[in-house]
Formats: structure tokens, sequence, C-alpha cells
């Protein structure tokens, strides 16, 4: 763990973002300055909340860390949203301190306008100046430990806060760390690239453990395809996290940059957050050989199955099988289990908690996740073959993941239903090579305005200025008349399914 780390290896590199490196030393020391700032400086009990709106910088890690020694929620805001859903965020998670960059402090301080209880602070010289003053008290390895709350939105269309279980006390939780990579394959035995940005989950999380174990951090401020490899190769990279539509960029790059990039220490290229297509992986895998390995999980229980190259070839789909803390199973709409091949709404059963996971301020939405104590479902749908693999075909909520993002239809139906023109909408993923998925919406128009390519921009235009850019529908299908059944119910898959019937997958 990072103790042990900063005691024994704390010369070596621990994170390095191309601008500002951190020894485990250096890593430790700033976590716990910044720690102790939040609990005796800005006066924040355990249990309260911190949220950070910035690119992918060292401090992201130093900040997530401290809020787990000082027993203190942290939520890293993703960057690509609008102002109003920033401001949702920092509103709903109650955030007290709002910590940001250059490059988003005019947001951030528009976001946190009017609330008197959410200070301010830059990271570089102000962050800085802050830590050098604090005059660290000792860690208390028994403290109460925090952890972080990632938001993920639901189908009524606001994001929710997701509440991991976090151990009782801040040394414990610094051991789970390093458990927890321990458990898929991230135990510390080389550099670990960041590729995507680090408001995800995924990405930040899956680096922390890794570094946890021993692994320095080389973060990549933004992804390029050229710079990817360049860095894989030349910093010896050996573990990386990757979303699909990364795959497909890396292999669209010029025959010659890929016959040239030799990369022996890469050990593990891990992917999930979206389906990937099977011609896209068996590509890769004959490309960088049988590294890549898959997951299925999510924000609230983390990562559920596994699954290698080799045994992902013998079967090609597939996404693995649960994980040894982890049952995986299908039940029909009533709850009851399905059998073998069937398929149903996919539920995980924790071994190790009965409420591994809560919604920040939503109980009822919490108790609608559980089938029963610790059975819980993130919304797929999908079946278990008789040998134990995990198979999706659906997803309940018609979610849309576009390049490893979800994007939820409600949020956006009810921002494209204001405008003036629209009488009725439905939103939904259609297949896109590069993206997995992207975005289509329906219209229904009111009375007096004839479908036109001038209003469908409007309307994009419209829902544009109110919502993140990757939440925009890339088009708009014009319909006489939205399919609908009496109780109200948009039958969405009518308008879906002419888009996906020649394709052999649905998701």
């Amino acid at each position: 763990m990072l103790l042990d780390l900063a005691r024994e290896r704390g010369s070596e590199l621990a994170v390095d973002d191309g601008t500002r490196q951190r020894t485990f030393a250096e890593l430790l020391d700033r976590s716990h300055r910044f720690a102790d700032f939040l609990r005796y400086e800005a006066g924040l009990e355990p249990g309260a909340h911190i949220s950070i709106l910035m690119g992918n910088r060292v401090e992201v890690i130093e900040l997530l860390l401290g809020a787990v020694l000082a027993g203190q929620w942290v939520t890293p805001i993703n960057w690509h949203l609008a102002e109003d859903e920033i401001r949702y965020v920092v509103a709903d998670s109650d955030s007290r301190l709002l910590v940001t960059d250059d490059r988003y402090a005019e947001v951030a301080l528009r976001a946190s306008a009017g609330r008197a209880q959410t200070h301010v602070l830059r990271a570089g010289s102000e962050l800085d100046r802050e830590l050098d003053s604090v005059r660290p008290r000792p860690l208390d390895v028994e403290a109460p430990a925090g952890g972080n709350m990632i938001y993920t939105s639901g189908t009524t269309g606001r994001p929710k806060g997701v509440k991991r279980a976090v151990p009782s006390n801040v040394g414990a939780a610094l051991v789970h760390h390093g458990k927890l990579g321990d458990a898929v394959g991230l135990g510390g035995q080389g550099p670990h690239l960041i590729t995507g940005p680090m408001y995800h989950a995924a990405p930040l999380m899956f680096a922390v453990y890794d570094n946890a174990n021993g692994a320095p951090i080389l973060i990549m401020p933004e992804w390029d395809a050229s710079t990817a490899l360049e860095t894989i190769a030349r910093r010896d990279v050996a573990h990386a996290h990757f979303v699909p539509t990364m795959f497909v960029r890396l292999l669209r790059l010029p025959v010659q940059e890929r016959r040239a990039f030799s990369a022996p220490s890469l050990e593990m290229a891990l992917h999930g957050a979206a389906p990937i297509p099977v011609s896209v992986k068996k590509a890769m895998i004959e490309w960088w050989g049988p590294v890549l390995v898959e997951y299925w999980g999510g924000t609230e229980g983390g990562v559920n199955t596994l699954i290698d190259s080799r045994d992902w070839l013998a079967h090609p789909g597939t996404v693995g099988r649960a994980l040894p803390a982890f049952e995986v199973f299908a039940v029909d709409e009533a709850g009851r289990r399905l059998a073998a091949n069937e398929v149903g709404d996919l539920y995980c059963r924790s071994r190790l908690s009965d409420r591994p996971f809560e919604y920040h301020g939503d109980e009822e939405k919490t108790e609608g996740a559980y089938l029963e104590p610790g059975v819980f479902t993130i919304g797929d749908v999908g079946y278990v073959d008789e040998e134990g693999y995990v198979h999706l075909a659906d997803r309940r909520s018609n979610m849309i993941i576009s390049g490893g993002v979800n994007i939820y239809p409600a949020e956006i139906e009810q921002v494209m239903i204001d405008h003036p023109a629209v009488a009725d909408v439905g939103v939904f993923g259609i297949p896109d090579e590069e993206w997995g998925e992207s975005v289509k919406a329906a219209v229904e128009l009111r009375e007096g305005f004839p479908p036109s390519e001038e209003l469908e921009r409007e309307i994009l235009s419209f829902v544009r200025t109110r919502l993140a850019g990757y939440k925009v529908p890339r088009s708009i299908d014009f319909e006489d008349t939205l399919p609908r059944h009496p109780s109200g119910k948009l039958y969405i898959r009518r308008l879906r399914d002419r888009y996906w019937s020649d394709q052999s997958r649905q998701i």
C-alpha cells in the first residue's frame, strides 16, 4: 500500500503527467497534507463531500487519496458536461470544496455561484501554497476512510452519485486498493498508462489500484492514438485501460506505423465500458498478441466478470465469467432465476456485502437496484451459458454507450421536448463503426412545423446549448407519429430495430 511504498521506495516515480512528477514519498506527503487541509483548515468533517473539475493531472490522484485519508467523499466531475449539469452535480453532492484548474476555473466559479458553503480552490500555485502551509498531524490509520462518489445517470434523466461501500478505516482502505488491483491482474508489475479522462471511474481507479501495488502512473493529457503507441513503447508500459473506440482509432493508423510498434513490456490492455465488435477485438489480438483483458461491470459494483484473450478467442463475444467475489445470473420479469442460455435481467450477487453500493440521496432508487440483500443489477440484459460465461443481449434502460461513455435517452428527450416545434420525441442508439453507438432522435413535430434540414439544425442547436456535446443526437428522423402504447409507453424498439435488424449485435 502507499504507506509501505513511501517508506520502502520513496524516491521512485509514482505519478507523471508529462508536466508534473511525484515520487511515492511526495505522493503520500501531498495526499496527507491535503487530508489535513480538508479536516483542519477547511473544517470538513468525515463524511463531507468535495468535487474535482480539472483535466488529466497529477493532482487528481493526490486529491482522491487525500479524501480517502480524510474520510470524505470525492466526486470527479465530467468536464464535458454543460454548465447547468456541473452546477447540478455540485449542488446535489453538497460539495463543500470544488478543486479546479486554470482551464475550468471560470466554469467552476459560475457553477458554484450562490453557494456560500462551496469554496473553489485552483490547482497549481494556489493549491500548492495551501499544502505547503499545512503542518501534517500523525496519520491515523484507524480513522474513518473516505471514497469516491462517481455520478452516473439513470432513466429519470438526472445523474445520481454512486457510493460504493468503503472499508471501515484508512489503513484498511489503502490495503483494499491493492487487493482490488490483484483481483483483475493489476499487481504493480510496471508503469500503468492512463489513456482516458480521469473523471471516469475506470481509468482513474484501475490506475490507483495498480499504483497501490507499486506501479507508477503515467497520465496522457488527452487521447491520441499515435502518442499512445509511442508512450507504451518508450516508457515500457505494462498495463493500460482502453475503450473500444480507442482500438478502432489505433487500427486506423497507417500500416507502417502499426508495423513499427513493438512493446514487449505490455502485459495487459484492459478494456470494457462498452461492447466491442468481434472483428475489432480479433484484429487487436492479432496485432498486439493475447494481452487484451475484457471486463464487465459498472460504477455500482465495480468489475464483476473478466476474460483474457485466449479464453475469449475460444468464446468470442462473451464478457467472461464472474470473479470469485461475485455470482452472475439472469432472472425473468418476476425475479425468478433462469436456466442457462435463457435471456433475462442480469443480476450480480456480492459475496462480500449485503449492500455494496447506494445512490446518494435516493433510497428508492437504491432499493430498486437490489433483488435481495447483496443481489443487484446495473440494468443489463443477457444470459449465462452452461459454462458460466456471461453474454450481454441488451440494456433494460436502453442506455446508449458511445465511445465508452454512458448516454441516457431520457435526459436528452427532456431537453428536446422543450423545443417549440417538438410534439413528441424518442432517443436511442444506432450502430456506429467508430463509436460503437451514436445518438439518434425520432421526432414528431407540432402542427405548423414542416420537417426540413433547417429545422433539424435548429433543434440540434437548441439541444447543444443545454447539454454536453456528446449527448447531442447526430441526426433526427422526423416521424408522422411516434409509436406509443395507450399507457403512454414509447415502443422505442420499433424505431431502433430498423437500424439494428441487419447487425450481428444489439448493443
